[in-house]
């Protein structure tokens, strides 16, 4: 009898253990999330001022995939590309040829590309997902066709940020974010060069995500 007893309680153990187990990978699969989103935003950018150069980007509009996976609270990551234009006028006081204190400046009409691979902290609370977002990537920097005395830039880039997903529908929802980017301002013109100083890029968005 006392056997019995046991043998009962082995199993109703061993299978107490197997439905916790169960329920631990579900949640571990229920925290995991993956979604791919596009995004439009605006730039705004810092003039810089360096070597004699005043450098004034102008502000635009721009695009940005990015492919985006939640493994838990605390880990997360994204790989992001995005595309915007991105003006610049360079002008100095130096005479260049011209009467002493005398402007003179060139514009340089130019397309940005940026690909980042970012750390994402995400947290769900009230049907809601804030999330912070932290990482780095390349700047690439191109000069339109026909310009004379341009060159391309290429400079490394770090992106910090932070945003809200709603999502409306069970796949599908709303991202609202902020990124900022940090790097050196881009020297795109054989004739000046750039004001070799580091420049900020604000980038407010709204944009969708699918959730696969």
């Amino acid at each position: 009898m006392r056997m019995g007893w046991m043998r009962v309680a082995t199993l109703a153990a061993v299978g107490a253990t197997c439905a916790l187990a169960r329920a631990q990978v579900a949640e571990v699969g229920a925290l995991q999330k993956t979604d791919v989103a596009l995004s439009i935003y605006g730039t705004y950018t810092e003039k810089t001022i360096g070597d004699g150069i005043i450098q004034s980007p102008s502000n635009a509009a721009g695009g940005i995939v990015e492919v985006r996976h939640i493994s838990n609270p605390l880990v997360g990551y994204e790989g992001t590309y995005s595309f915007n234009r991105s003006n610049q006028v360079y002008s100095s006081t130096t005479s260049c040829g011209l009467p002493c204190g005398q402007v003179s400046a060139q514009s340089v009409s130019a397309d940005a590309h940026e690909v980042t691979g970012d750390w994402v902290a995400s947290l769900k609370i009230l049907g809601v997902r804030p999330f912070a977002l932290a990482g780095g990537g390349i700047l690439f920097n191109q000069p339109a066709g026909g310009q004379a005395n341009t060159t391309s830039s290429n400079k490394g880039v770090f992106v910090y940020g932070g945003g809200l997903d709603w999502g409306f529908l069970p796949h599908i929802g709303l991202r609202l974010q902020y990124r900022g980017n940090l790097y050196k301002a881009p020297d795109l013109t054989k004739v000046f060069g750039s004001s070799g100083a580091f420049t900020h890029t604000a980038e407010p968005m709204v944009g969708v995500y699918l959730r696969l």
